[in-house]
């Protein structure tokens, strides 16, 4: 029996120090990733890591899953293999011999993370929006300049994929850069 955390931040510059930081593990799996994308590296790596008789620890339900259906599907396969969840916030912990009670406890649970995150995301449309007719809603800062993506493009041989490559940024940035600027690629 192993007691393995899942530990999970929206973003790369976010602190998870904060998570299960009384609580004694064996091994850690962290992921600096939002909780929408269901294929995180470091969960699919828990996923495939633990075995019959683990207790995965995560700090709230909805650092596991940011829908009820996804926190359900996960937390049920992983009971079926006998793994048992603890959610340290909530208190709560799920076993294969889980009580109607205790059932009902988690979907409420997950439908209320469920419906604050859509609260959220409709907080900050609103927001966006109101900062946008205010003039002041630039959008996200580039992380690197079109003329970078232009002088990569004009070396020998260089295709968008290659470029983005290269320049460690996506595909559709160079199409996006590349469409505007293509008067200037030699």
């Amino acid at each position: 029996m192993s007691d393995i955390g899942y530990i999970r931040v929206s973003s790369e510059y976010q602190n998870t120090v904060r998570q299960l930081d009384d609580v004694k593990l064996d091994k850690v799996f962290i992921d600096k990733t939002s909780g929408v994308d269901t294929q995180r590296p470091q969960l699919q790596a828990m996923l495939e890591y633990v075995r019959e008789d683990d207790i995965i620890h995560v700090h709230s339900i909805d650092r596991l899953a940011r829908n009820l259906k996804d926190l359900n599907e996960l937390v049920d396969n992983l009971n079926a293999k006998g793994i048992t969840i603890h959610f340290h916030k909530e208190n709560l912990i799920f076993k294969d011999d889980q009580d109607p009670i205790k059932k009902l406890m988690f979907q409420l649970l997950g439908s209320f993370a469920e419906f604050e995150r859509s609260l959220i995301r409709e907080r900050q449309r609103e927001g966006i929006a109101k900062a946008k007719q205010a003039g002041k809603y630039k959008g996200r800062r580039k992380t690197i300049n079109s003329e970078a993506i232009v002088e990569a493009m004009n070396k020998e041989g260089a295709s968008y994929r290659k470029t983005a490559k290269a320049l460690n940024i996506s595909l559709s940035t160079v199409q996006r850069v590349m469409k505007e600027y293509k008067h200037l690629i030699l």
